[in-house]
């Protein structure tokens, strides 16, 4: 049996969506932080894209656990052409209701879909298992990256998925139990 710690990353405090831009995380929230740390296995594994909000929220909470290197492929959603702009800023507004309405296949230009996304994080949650099966792994991450794995383990559509709200330094568990998923707490706050 395999945990899954998903740790969203601390705040960057932007109103825009922010997939790939590197924005950094406010991590003066301390006690957070430490409460955090205390709650999570003492003998986990951490991981974390390679983004800095989610390097610099790791490297906060790992502790005495080893780390292991960062994998771009637990980045948050890639926005394309719409990064780092408000909903109604997007020129195409039909095409950006379709992604959020009806999210699946539908990606922003030069960016990601809803399923590309799950395909690649689902790869490196396959990779993590088969290089440390058995073991507890926090794996310090994004909205959507996380999002990808409550759908997998709740058998969610896409749109159902996105009703879930991940605040950030929050933790969703997420067990594997033979060839299935599990989920424990959801957007848990310790």
């Amino acid at each position: 049996m395999s945990r899954f710690f998903w740790v969203r990353h601390g705040p960057t405090h932007a109103k825009t969506m922010v997939g790939w831009s590197d924005l950094p995380a406010d991590l003066s929230d301390v006690a957070q932080l430490q409460r955090l740390q205390a709650f999570l296995p003492s003998d986990a594994l951490v991981i974390s894209s390679d983004l800095q909000r989610a390097v610099a929220t790791a490297d906060a909470i790992a502790g005495a656990r080893m780390r292991l290197p960062h994998d771009p492929d637990l980045r948050e959603m890639h926005f394309g052409a719409w990064e780092l702009q408000r909903f109604d800023e997007v020129e195409d507004q039909a095409l950006i209701r379709q992604f959020w309405e009806n999210p699946g296949h539908v990606r922003p230009p030069g960016g990601e879909s809803w399923h590309q996304l799950v395909q690649r994080v689902d790869g490196a949650v396959a990779r993590l298992c088969a290089a440390h099966p058995g073991r507890d792994i926090v794996v310090v991450a994004h909205f959507g990256a996380i999002l990808t794995q409550v759908q997998t383990a709740l058998q969610l559509g896409a749109y159902e998925t996105f009703a879930h709200k991940i605040d950030n330094l929050s933790v969703t568990e997420i067990t594997r139990k033979g060839q299935g998923w599990g989920l424990g707490r959801l957007n848990h706050l310790p």
